[in-house]
């Protein structure tokens, strides 16, 4: 069943048009995202879906009664109510029905009622119809679901009292979408969802939208999100939105194709044109190829000709070394990092570089990864042991925090004070080949936007032609676009590059080798993200929580279909079974003690009701646990079920 359809649709701004001719749908249970570069117009295009925007031209159509929910870039909860009454406030309906069962239960046990045949049998109906309908919209299970999904984004019951006016913007970002997930909108809309998210929630997000029943559309610079989270994607265009199917892997390849056809196609119309072209001049002049001549030109003029397919505008950077470093980079012995003596934030590290590698260091937040980049370059010492560069090294740094941008200078004069001999015209072309335009130039440092600070940064960078590149999260505030050129970057630059970075995608595609820094030290791994997640695995199934070790992260849970998910698998499988067996027997004696007390015979001793009432009750209130006890069970059998079938 398609839930909302666009057909057509345009949008302008002072008469000149953002984007036309967008034509796309999303399916009930549809997993959809949509891409395109910075200013082309995204989220605008997301107000018009969800209907709170009218478009220009064209028009959109909705399934009736359709639900849609959407988060906003950086959008937070604003409440003065604490975490868990805020949540609860998105089940106000389960919760007026489940008070009016409480009542009902409580009429039934009233002796005035007892006494009252036909009363109790109103009451009985009426409370047999709401017990069903309330189990049925999940009434039994909703308060689980809000701890799962609050344990999910970081917020353990410890913290359930805190009010959120007190909590920082990227914890009321989590809970905003937190909230949106427990609504179970026909839709949900999330708009750059993974900002504020560290790698641990992010696994757990994407594991939640994959068993999600509704339908989600997503826009996102995080590409290993998107490959692990939909499986359509629309591509915009200011004229029109190209559909792929697969996720933003297969997208990528099939555009990839696409674009390389579309050349070809081009190429091939030019040279017949040409060659049209080149007839009609020679010969239009002379008599007797005249009307050859003319009958061509008329081919020319009718050629439905193609567009020159040259895509967004893209950064098409490259770094280079001046000069060759030795087959030893960099190497660090028994390093201790962090800011006082005798608390070290991690150590011991050991690793080495060589020559050409591409090394990429993860580990959790607050863990000391940049501050190890830092001890490395000799901006903090270390507290306990060395770092060593090899001979003829020339270390290159982008911070992520961009402290060396001066905020007064302007772009121009940024570059400028670092190379003052370069004529402008080449530090014009090099701001350019960053996607700086000859408007950016003149604007100061502190005008510029997350994304231009970082092209700036990495302009100056590459500008140095150092042989050994530090990055510090080089990734943060890069579209997609820049993004893939990044990497194309890196990947050929003919020294050496480690990194730190929480891009997941990123990872893969760039890093040789991984190494995890942990409190206790480091651990090389001789691959990327996905190698090293995999090599991770056992250990964090066999580790024992009081080893001393970091717990298993939520990431590998997520991904890793291991012999110990099977087990818990099957033993949530027996529990759920058990529960079930309590339930139906449980039933059976409530429907048994119901069916007596509805006999003639029975009506009239009001002693004999009260006690069968009190009974009811009992049962009631067991299988009310029991009901819990199932929605548990089978909510964290479902997250096993799609974690092995995902």
């Amino acid at each position: 069943m398609i839930l909302l359809q666009a057909q057509d649709i345009g949008r302008a701004f002072d008469g000149i048009d953002l984007f036309t001719h967008i034509n796309m749908q999303v399916q009930d249970g549809g997993r959809v995202a949509l891409v395109g570069p910075n200013g082309i117009g995204k989220t605008t295009l997301l107000q018009i879906l969800r209907g709170v925007a009218e478009p220009d031209y064209g028009n959109m159509t909705y399934k009736k009664g359709i639900s849609i929910g959407y988060q906003a870039q950086n959008a937070g909860l604003d409440s003065d109510k604490e975490i868990y009454t805020e949540m609860l406030d998105g089940f106000a309906e389960l919760r007026a029905m489940e008070k009016q069962v409480h009542e009902l239960e409580a009429q039934l046990s009233d002796p005035a009622i007892l006494q009252d045949d036909k009363q109790y049998q109103d009451v009985l109906k009426r409370y047999d119809q709401l017990s069903v309908q309330f189990r049925e919209e999940g009434g039994y299970g909703y308060e689980a679901e809000i701890r799962n999904v609050l344990a999910g984004f970081n917020f353990p019951e410890a913290r359930f009292h805190e009010l959120i006016s007190t909590l920082s913007g990227g914890e009321r970002s989590r809970l905003a979408l937190a909230k949106m997930l427990l609504a179970h909108h026909d839709l949900i809309i999330l708009d750059e969802p993974t900002n504020h998210l560290d790698i641990d929630t992010l696994a757990w997000l994407e594991n939640y939208l994959r068993g999600y029943k509704g339908a989600v559309l997503i826009v996102s610079h995080d590409q290993y999100f998107l490959d692990h989270t939909v499986n359509e994607v629309y591509e915009l265009s200011p004229t029109g939105a190209t559909r792929y199917h697969g996720n933003y892997t297969e997208y990528r390849k099939q555009r990839a194709a696409n674009l390389e056809l579309a050349w070809k196609a081009y190429n091939k119309q030019q040279e017949e044109i040409n060659k049209l072209q080149e007839y009609v001049d020679k010969n239009l002049v002379r008599a007797s190829t005249t009307k050859m001549a003319q009958s061509r030109r008329k081919q020319l003029e009718k050629m439905d000709r193609l567009s020159r397919p040259t895509g967004e505008s893209s950064a098409h950077f490259h770094f280079s070394a001046a000069k060759s470093s030795g087959n030893v980079v960099l190497t660090v012995t028994d390093a201790a990092v962090g800011y006082e003596a005798g608390q070290p934030m991690a150590q011991p590290i050991d690793f080495e570089i060589r020559k050409g590698e591409r090394i990429a260091i993860v580990g959790p937040n607050g863990v000391g990864k940049s501050t190890l980049l830092k001890s490395i370059l000799g901006k903090i010492p270390f507290l306990a042991g060395t770092a060593r560069f090899g001979a003829n090294v020339t270390p290159g740094y982008y911070d992520q925090e961009q402290q060396n941008l001066n905020p007064k200078n302007t772009v121009l004069e940024e570059v400028w004070s670092q190379h003052p001999t370069m004529p402008e015209r080449e530090i014009r072309s090099a701001l350019a080949a960053f996607l700086l335009t000859a408007e950016d130039v003149d604007k100061t440092v502190a005008s510029l936007s997350g994304g231009q600070k970082a092209r700036l940064t990495l302009t100056k960078l590459a500008m140095n032609h150092d042989n050994f590149l530090i990055l510090d999260e080089p990734t943060n505030h890069l579209d997609i676009n820049s993004k893939e050129v990044l990497e194309s970057a890196l990947a050929d630059f003919d020294g050496t590059v480690l990194f730190v970075s929480h891009d997941r995608y990123f990872i893969n595609s760039l890093a040789q080798r991984t190494i995890a820094i942990s409190p206790h030290g480091s651990t090389t791994y001789l691959g990327n993200w996905d190698y090293y997640q995999e090599k991770i695995a056992p250990q964090e199934e066999t580790e024992p929580q009081s080893s001393g070790k970091s717990a298993p992260s939520a990431a590998n849970k997520a991904y890793q279909a291991s012999k110990e998910d099977q087990r818990a698998m099957r033993k949530l499988q027996r529990q759920v079974d058990d529960v079930e067996q309590q339930i139906d027997e449980l039933t059976n004696q409530k429907d048994a003690i119901e069916a007596e007390m509805a006999k003639p015979e029975n009506a009239a001793s009001a002693i004999k009701l009260q006690d069968m009432q009190k009974d009811v009750d009992k049962l009631t209130e067991q299988l009310s646990k029991l009901e819990d006890d199932w929605e548990e069970a089978s909510i964290a059998l479902e997250d096993f079920q799609s974690k092995l079938e995902g």
